[in-house]
Order: structure tokens, then C-alpha cells, then sequence
């Protein structure tokens, strides 16, 4: 699973690093932050393939920051993060352009399962756009 990019975005800052150093054991070229404002931010002057996106957190919440992040990277995909109380916020991201949700506590393995499904479904849609422009 090497050659992409994969941001975590989530504000318990144990969680975070704990993702972070396993995805890193895996080769995996990984950032985290710990807000959405920051995750914005970072998207400014650099490129991901695919985040990692806690649901609930202080300020500005995952649902919010999945808005804002698909409006500057529409093709880049975004997993959900939630606790058994928010499924239905898991769900409700997805119906902003999130590619699934992952529950919480996540497994690693479910996780890298899913980043890699995210990944390619994005390669998917970056080749629509292409053969598409190409086309006209």
C-alpha cells in the first residue's frame, strides 16, 4: 500500500498517534492532525489521497469539515471515524461524499481494508475524469 498519501483527522490526541505510528509500520505515508481547521489548513499546500475524518469533535465537527474538504479536493476520499452513538452521523457522511465509516474502536486491519478501497475507487474516478476530458 505504498505510493499514496492518508491524513487522520481526529482530536483525541492518543487515538491520533496510536493510527498514525501503525499506518507509519505499514509504509504508509501518513499525517495527523487534531481539527478539522487544521486539516483545512494543511489541504492548502498539500495533496492526500485519501483521510481519515473523526466525526465528533470540538469546534468545527466531521460533517462540517467533510463539507468544506470536498468543496477543495472532490476526488480525494474521506472515511468517517464514529462511536457507536453516531452511526447515524457515519451514514449522514456519506451522504456528503464520504466513502464509508468505520466504527470506533477500529480494528488496524479493517482500517487499511477500507483506506484501500478508498484509495482505489479514487484512482477509479481521477481515470473517469481523465478518459472523460480526453473524450470531449
Amino acid at each position: 500500500m505504498e505510493g499514496f498519501r492518508v491524513l487522520v483527522v481526529d482530536d483525541e490526541l492518543d487515538f491520533l498517534e496510536t493510527i498514525v505510528k501503525r499506518l507509519q509500520r505499514r509504509k504508509i505515508d501518513v499525517s495527523g492532525v487534531e481539527s478539522g481547521k487544521a486539516a483545512l489548513d494543511l489541504l492548502e499546500h498539500q495533496h492526500f489521497d485519501v483521510v481519515i475524518l473523526d466525526v465528533r469533535m470540538p469546534g468545527m465537527d466531521g460533517l462540517e469539515t467533510l463539507k468544506e474538504m470536498k468543496k477543495k479536493r472532490p476526488l480525494m476520499e474521506v472515511i468517517m471515524l464514529t462511536g457507536h452513538a453516531s452511526v447515524e452521523s457515519g451514514m449522514q457522511g456519506m451522504q456528503l461524499g464520504a466513502f464509508d465509516y468505520v466504527m470506533k474502536p477500529a480494528s488496524i486491519n479493517d482500517l487499511l481494508e477500507k483506506i484501500q478501497q478508498a484509495y482505489e475507487r479514487k484512482l477509479l474516478h481521477e481515470k473517469h475524469v481523465k478518459d472523460t476530458q480526453f473524450i470531449r
